[in-house]
């Protein structure tokens, strides 16, 4: 079960902070935190490949590479969502981190867009095996997401779907934050 948990508006956008499994979500994409090579392993990817099907796997095969900071596309499978966009966050420690998740997140955005996705799901990408610290990645991605959706846009709905109520706290009070600077309630 996901429960959307807060909400903020930008112009007629909105940007939520759920708390669930992320493959639960009835979006038109969720987004995957990949490694370069595509494999669905553990932690999002795990629950996309378990709930999605073999064939996400199969597709990430014939793709192949990912560089850190980029993003592709597959197809969900039988998930709710339409697509996966597979987003190829940094390891903690291994330098640039901070740029290279922003890319990631602003990367995953395009990816939506060029696919007439109108409402998306991350997770906190890179903060699971990668190690990057929680609190700087709600920082980095609601930042992105924020300059993203004030721009000239499509997308509608952009949720961040997190696991762990520690990580859900952190989002939330990084949100709040920003929204006192940057959006109009």
């Amino acid at each position: 079960m996901v429960e959307v948990l807060y909400e903020v508006n930008i112009e007629e956008k909105k940007i939520k902070l759920a708390k669930g499994d992320i493959t639960d979500l009835e979006v038109d994409a969720i987004v995957n935190a990949a490694n370069e090579r595509l494999k669905l392993g553990g932690g999002v990817a795990g629950a996309i490949l378990r709930k999605g099907g073999w064939e996400i796997q199969e597709e990430c095969d014939r793709i192949g590479y990912c560089p850190v900071g980029e993003a592709v596309v597959t197809r969900a499978g039988r998930l709710k969502a339409k697509y996966v966009i597979h987003a190829v966050g940094p390891r903690y420690g291994e330098g640039d981190e901070d740029t290279k998740l922003r890319n990631a997140t602003l990367n995953s955005l395009k990816r939506a867009e060029e696919n007439n996705v109108k409402s998306i799901a991350f997770p906190a990408i890179s903060t699971g095996v990668f190690g990057f610290p929680k609190n700087r990645c709600a920082d980095i991605m609601l930042k992105s997401i924020i300059e993203y959706l004030k721009g000239d846009t499509r997308l509608r709905e952009v949720i961040v779907c997190l696991y762990d109520d520690e990580t859900y706290r952190i989002f939330e009070d990084k949100l709040k934050s920003l929204s006192k600077n940057f959006i109009q309630h």
